[in-house]
Formats: structure tokens, C-alpha cells, sequence
């Protein structure tokens, strides 16, 4: 599901079970990140899939990379892989106005 950021943000921090994936490049991360995110380089095909199976799925995720096309994309695949919480950051971190490490 695509959430504008200000939605995307609060539901992530009133939820119990919330995990931020940034599924951008480790160089993309060292330039900024949003803080308490897990790093999965999306680009990294079937080692991507291979971290996300060690995931809870009972969890929510929510993902975002630099514009929000990758982690649209990462969402799709979490759900054929059983994930039924996940949200896509609109935008991803270029539209970003919120905290940031």
C-alpha cells in the first residue's frame, strides 16, 4: 500500500510491530537515512530475497529507497512472499521532510 509520508510516518511510529526497510544502496544510506531503518539493497537480487525470508512476516513493514519505485517493487514482492503488512513510502527519500541520520 503507497502512504504520503506524514501518514506513512505516524502509523509507523504508533505501531508496535513497525519495521523501517530502506531498500536503497549502502552508499545511498551513508548519504542520509531515516533513523532506526534496516538496510536490504534491493539491487542485490537473490541475496535481497534471502534476508527478506528471515523477516517476520507478522510483522508491518515499512519501506521506502530514494524515490519510491524500488520499495513499491519490494513491496509486491513481500506480499507474493506472504508479508501481508507493507507500506511504501510516496516519494522515498528525496521527498522527505522528516527526522534523518
Amino acid at each position: 500500500m503507497d502512504l504520503e509520508q506524514n501518514i506513512w510516518w505516524e502509523q509507523a511510529n504508533n505501531d508496535s510491530e513497525a519495521v523501517i526497510l530502506d531498500v536503497r544502496t549502502e552508499e545511498e544510506v551513508e548519504e542520509k537515512a531515516i533513523p532506526n531503518s534496516i538496510n536490504f539493497d534491493f539491487y542485490q537480487g537473490q541475496g535481497f530475497l534471502d534476508e527478506l525470508e528471515k523477516l517476520d512476516k507478522n510483522k508491518s513493514y515499512y519501506v521506502y529507497c530514494k524515490s519510491g519505485g524500488r520499495s513499491g517493487q519490494a513491496c509486491m514482492i513481500m506480499q507474493q512472499l506472504g508479508f501481508e503488512k507493507t507500506y511504501n513510502l510516496v516519494g522515498g527519500i528525496t521527498e522527505w521532510e522528516g527526522p534523518v541520520k
